[in-house]
């Protein structure tokens, strides 16, 4: 009953990767708008979806995202005319890369909302952070994060060496 409660109570960090012309737009549409979605989202703007570099998604888990979702401008729409062709084709990629590496993929979304679209946004954002809530924290990378910081071992006689010389 303890973990049941533990799971009802757990409210996910989902950082939001967005193209400053269309989703942040419609972001704020939203917001200005008055409309209510879930305070979860993190919003990182970029000028375009196709500058979002997959590493960044990997670094957002490790540094205790439980979602992520990667939003710009619809196909044809691209302020920097094929940015976001770029970005789908990344992420295609990617997305194998993220299976290997034991991410479930119910925890990323890529989707397209315009500035017009406050509405879909809200729609996005809810989904989202309901769909992570039910999964969980996202505990897979709490581990890479310890194991990519400092990994030497201090009885190890070399790194004792250029300790004691510093």
């Amino acid at each position: 009953m303890h973990v049941d409660k533990q799971k009802h109570t757990f409210e996910p960090k989902i950082i939001a990767f967005v193209c400053t012309w269309c989703t942040y737009a419609g972001a704020d549409l939203a917001g200005t708008s008055r409309m209510q979605y879930p305070s979860n989202v993190r919003v990182l703007k970029f000028p375009c979806t196709g500058r979002i570099d997959p590493v960044f998604i990997i670094k957002a888990f490790q540094q205790g995202a439980d979602g992520i979702l990667i939003s710009g401008c619809h196909p044809g729409d691209c302020h920097y005319i094929a940015g976001n062709y770029h970005a789908r084709r990344r992420f295609a990629a990617f997305r194998k890369l993220l299976e290997f590496i034991g991410v479930d993929l119910n925890r990323i979304q890529f989707s397209w909302v315009s500035a017009a679209e406050g509405g879909k946004w809200v729609e996005v954002v809810t989904d989202l952070t309901e769909r992570v809530r039910a999964m969980g924290p996202m505990v897979e990378f709490k581990d890479l994060v310890l194991e990519e910081q400092w990994s030497g071992n201090l009885n190890n006689p070399e790194l004792q060496a250029v300790y004691e010389a510093m």
